[in-house]
């Protein structure tokens, strides 16, 4: 039980952040009464629940996070589309740091290419291609007014996304805030870093290790 609840106040935890970042934090861009163009970062609070959580969370909080997001700052008509785009956000990083494909690639690929990779796939594959489908196929609005902004936007939430996630996964001080108690660390957060995986393998600088005696323990 308290293995659930600390899984629900984290997801809960993100849903809200998401919804600050996607609906009051980000440069919104209205097209024909519609939104056509967001900048920001609020997708990243969804991809780090589908890297902590696994893919079914993270499209949980995706869903919820477009949903409530609409509700409390809505811009033109309400689109089940682009909350299938906001889950894919969570399911997306959430399969490739799934236990079956991560136990395989990290043979192959170091710590930060797989990061790299996930955010690179993860905007590219929605952001630049999947949500202006949806809104060419729905609303008829040119290829050029969609794609010419995003070459530019996209790059930047890629860089922002990656060094945010790299941020917080390395900084104690905020990585603690995601890392349970071992005895729940299987069940809730199978694909955490702290069990050992990805970001584990890590090397903490030596400053860190001053400031941190949490790293002190762990070497």
């Amino acid at each position: 039980m308290r293995a659930k609840t600390r899984s629900v106040v984290l997801q809960g935890l993100l849903i809200a952040l998401g919804v600050i970042l996607t609906r009051f934090a980000s440069i919104r861009v209205s097209i024909g009464g519609i939104e056509g163009i967001r900048i920001g970062v609020g997708t990243l609070p969804i991809m780090m629940a589908g890297i902590l959580m696994g893919p079914l969370s993270g499209s949980l909080v995706g869903c919820l996070v477009d949903i409530i997001g609409y509700a409390l700052n809505p811009m033109g008509p309400y689109m089940p589309h682009f909350t299938l785009t906001a889950a894919l956000y969570g399911f997306i990083p959430g399969v490739i740091f799934s236990p079956f494909l991560s136990s395989r690639w990290e043979k192959v690929f170091p710590p930060r290419t797989l990061l790299w990779f996930t955010v690179l796939l993860t905007q590219l594959s929605i952001g630049l291609f999947l949500t202006p489908v949806f809104l060419n196929a729905i609303f008829h609005i040119p290829w050029k007014i969609l794609l010419i902004p995003r070459l530019v936007s996209i790059p930047i939430q890629i860089i922002l996304c990656y060094y945010l996630l790299d941020l917080l996964f390395k900084t104690p001080s905020l990585s603690t805030l995601f890392r349970p108690a071992d005895t729940m660390r299987q069940n809730v957060f199978p694909h955490h870093p702290s069990r050992g995986g990805w970001f584990s393998r890590l090397p903490p600088s030596e400053e860190r290790v001053k400031k941190s005696p949490v790293l002190k323990r762990r070497l």
